[in-house]
């Protein structure tokens, strides 16, 4: 009977672990004003009848600090990216040949403001997401049957500091992201 309790909670880890990745990986396309690859690479673009993302389809690198170029492989994808550019990030690419170069504007105060609120939003979600599978598993571990309340109680309180855990996690990549885009 343990062994179940054992289940639900490793089960249960690896899920608020893939929530919080998720987070992350959100959090690392929003713009700060210092150019990042993350900001294009899962970008879709229509290629051949299919939605693949931007890093399939050339090198991404960042030259300058507000300055991504993407050299692209297959020069027939070229006005598909920028495409997907103008619509996805609102802003202008370059294109010399093969090489597309996006230029980042500075953040405005305004901007950044928003930006926060977003990302506040976005925090919240995955928090909501993390709670949400402890309920699931606090639900599981409860109707287990032949298991004394001891045993439950302490399975109870491992959920709470796993959960406790990933929110906390999920904070820190919050307070991290925030201060790079409040910072000028």
């Amino acid at each position: 009977m343990v062994q179940e309790i054992e289940d639900i909670l490793k089960e249960t880890e690896k899920d608020m672990k893939k929530s919080v990745q998720h987070f992350r990986n959100e959090i690392a396309g929003i713009r700060t004003g210092r150019a990042s690859t993350a900001l294009v690479e899962e970008l879709k673009v229509e290629y051949y009848g299919s939605k693949v993302p931007v890093k399939q389809l050339g090198t991404i690198s960042v030259p300058e600090p507000t300055q991504i170029m993407i050299q692209v492989w297959d020069t027939n994808s070229i006005s598909a990216i920028e495409k997907v550019i103008r619509e996805e990030l609102n802003l202008n690419p370059n294109t010399q040949g093969n090489v597309i170069r996006i230029n980042l504007p500075p953040l405005t105060e305004e901007r950044r403001k928003e930006l926060a609120r977003m990302l506040h939003k976005l925090a919240e979600e995955a928090r909501v997401a993390v709670r949400n599978l402890r309920r699931d598993a606090k639900d599981m571990i409860e109707e287990l049957e032949g298991i004394s309340e001891d045993e439950k109680k302490r399975a109870l309180d491992r959920l709470q500091k796993i959960t406790d855990r990933y929110i906390e996690e999920i904070n820190k990549l919050l307070e991290a992201k925030e201060e790079e885009i409040m910072t000028v």
